[in-house]
């Protein structure tokens, strides 16, 4: 009876450990660098991965590896499209003391074109909560706020799952998104309630760019938010 138990016992091991094939190996990189099936979008060699709302290609300045927001030019969009990813992007708010609420620092994540992971200095800076830095704005409030002073790097590590689409190309499922800001979780699978914009919803089942927002306003002036390694990977 303990011979036929053991036996049993070790069939049963040996099923659950033969459930699938093996997963498929991904170089993570080193510190600071994109995994190997990421598809990197800015890289720190210019801006030509990059257009304006009108096709053209983005004014927006690149020194020493950054990408830097020409404030007044517009939003910039990356030419590569995706539905459901994993989005990595590093960003520098600059110092701006004399300012206040959205004012300091802002700029935005736009997933799909469409979903606004807001970019602020809230470091010590008091605005409302789901325009906050880290906010899926005007939707979520972040859980806590995980800000480093501006001009230090900051991260968003961004789980987004898009939205599921019938047949006939209508939404059968919103999407939802995770968000990790300096390591920290802030966003934990909520479901979009829709664009930031409040337009339409009738392109959701489509793929988009990533844009990165040009926060312009003629009261506050130059806002040189800067970015990074920034990449994303597929998710199947």
């Amino acid at each position: 009876m303990i011979r036929s138990f053991s036996i049993l016992l070790a069939c049963s091991t040996l099923c659950c450990c033969q459930d699938g094939p093996q997963p498929r190996v991904v170089d993570p990189g080193k510190p600071g660098e994109a995994p190997s099936d990421a598809i990197v979008l800015f890289s720190g060699k210019d801006a030509s991965g990059w257009v304006h709302d009108d096709g053209s290609p983005a004014k927006w300045r690149v020194e020493n590896g950054i990408l830097i927001c020409k404030s007044g030019t517009g939003d910039i969009s990356s030419k590569h499209k995706f539905a459901s990813a994993q989005i990595h992007v590093e960003f520098s708010t600059p110092y701006m003391p004399k300012f206040k609420s959205q004012a300091r620092g802002n700029s935005g994540v736009f997933l799909q074109g469409r979903y606004e992971v807001q970019v602020l200095d809230s470091y010590q800076n008091p605005t409302y909560a789901n325009g906050s830095c880290g906010a899926l704005y005007s939707q979520y409030a972040p859980l806590v706020n995980a800000c480093r002073p501006p001009e230090q790097w900051q991260s968003y590590e961004i789980i987004f799952h898009a939205p599921k689409c019938s047949s006939g190309g209508k939404v059968s499922e919103p999407g939802t998104l995770t968000v990790l800001h300096n390591g920290v979780l802030v966003q934990d699978h909520v479901t979009i309630k829709g664009t930031t914009d409040g337009s339409s919803n009738a392109h959701d089942c489509e793929t988009g760019p990533l844009r990165l927002q040009d926060h312009w306003d003629s009261n506050v002036g130059d806002t040189p938010v800067r970015y990074r390694n920034i990449w994303y990977r597929p998710l199947d």
